[in-house]
């Protein structure tokens, strides 16, 4: 069927996500409690000045037409002010920062601006999905930095094939890491800006998570390395921080040049967020540190509570320091198969993870679990999968 549209959605048809959501759905319609731990959508409320500001938007017509750029200079000043107290980063809001419907939307269409077909991109794998699409819908080849364990999932540059450095243009990062919930220091990012100076590459760092460390630091901002913002385009999304994922609003901040070609290409395509949305999540940006250190705590004592379960039932989960997610080496007997435990773990349990080949190849071994439950139901959904996990194999692969 896809032969009769473009090939550039040959890439983009194969996705284990599809396959599970299917499950899910088979497995709630056969009477099971779906436990769902397989998406990263927080479960926790958005600051009360978010959705105040948003209720108060409804009652205001001025707000019900479309959004253009200069509409939403109040976000934009308050993305800037959030950099400088965060970082102590200058930013100009008028020529640094665009408002976007969520970061998937900068990451996906800053390929578009930047590769010609055949141009090559630098992506992790295993890495967020969304990365490489926009590179194929844009004509560029991927090429795929692997992430290991015994390297910290840290992408090795001198791996790299000059051929592959010379060619390449764009290189996406993403840390805190999802999913594999790899940290990087201050020290990582001035290695890496220097090699995308020698090889002239621009630098995108996909950054949902700079307020997900558990262990009292504040996650680099890629920008500290690059402070003249030279190269350097970071996206924020305030899904994860501020629990407004269904809102679909996020930024881009940076180099005024790739901010300038992200605008261009964004501007074909849509309008901005409605006015309402970004009043609130302005006020969600100048809310009290304390919302944040309030919600983190809670993650943390998910995050302990479901490693000490899981080691419970014999299945060591490393502790991670940042991030929702747990990234959790297979048990033996599914090590090659991530997609098939998780299909055959809800169909049997009801309890839904994600298969670590939907991150890429390199996730093939592991599980990510999103921590997006109370204590109770992450407790209950471990004791299930340890029941699943000491009946053993027979007869599952073929459920």
């Amino acid at each position: 069927m896809l032969a009769a549209f473009a090939q550039r959605l040959e890439p983009l048809h194969s996705n284990v996500f599809d396959q599970l959501d299917q499950a899910k759905w088979e497995a709630r319609r056969s009477g099971l409690d779906v436990i769902d731990l397989s998406l990263g959508s927080s479960d926790l409320p958005p600051p009360p000045e978010a959705l105040a500001a948003i209720q108060r938007a409804l009652a205001d017509p001025s707000t019900y037409g479309y959004t253009l750029f200069h509409d939403t200079a109040e976000f934009r000043a308050a993305c800037a002010q959030w950099y400088l107290r965060k970082f102590g980063l200058e930013i100009d809001p008028e020529t640094e920062v665009l408002p976007l419907i969520g970061s998937q939307q900068g990451t996906a269409l800053l390929p578009l601006a930047l590769l010609n077909p055949g141009d090559v991109a630098l992506i992790t794998d295993p890495g967020y999905p969304s990365h490489g699409g926009g590179i194929h819908l844009a004509g560029g080849i991927p090429y795929y930095l692997p992430l290991r364990a015994e390297n910290r999932f840290l992408p090795q540059w001198d791996e790299i094939p000059a051929e592959i450095c010379r060619r390449a243009r764009l290189l996406v990062l993403s840390y805190p890491h999802n999913p594999t919930t790899a940290t990087v220091t201050p020290e990582f990012w001035q290695e890496t800006l220097q090699f995308c100076q020698q090889h002239d590459i621009f630098l995108a760092h996909d950054f949902p998570y700079v307020d997900w460390r558990f262990d009292g630091q504040v996650a680099p901002s890629a920008l500290l390395a690059d402070p003249g913002k030279t190269r350097t385009i970071e996206f924020f999304s305030l899904s994860k921080s501020y629990h407004m994922g269904g809102f679909r609003v996020a930024y881009a901040i940076g180099s005024r040049e790739l901010i300038r070609a992200l605008r261009l290409v964004k501007s074909t395509i849509d309008f901005h967020p409605y006015q309402g949305i970004l009043r609130g999540a302005a006020a969600a940006l100048a809310a009290p540190d304390s919302f944040l250190d309030n919600w983190r705590q809670v993650y943390r004592k998910r995050r302990d509570l479901a490693v000490a379960a899981l080691h419970r039932i014999g299945w060591p989960v490393p502790l991670p320091e940042a991030t929702m997610y747990l990234w959790a080496p297979l048990p033996e007997f599914y090590r090659g198969s991530s997609a098939q435990f998780c299909l055959d773990l809800v169909r049997a349990t009801g309890v839904a993870l994600s298969p670590g080949s939907g991150f890429g190849p390199g996730g093939e071994g592991y599980v990510r679990f999103a921590l997006v439950a109370e204590g109770s139901r992450l407790e209950e959904a471990i004791e299930r999968i340890g029941e699943f996990l000491g009946k053993g194999t027979s007869g599952l692969r073929q459920a």
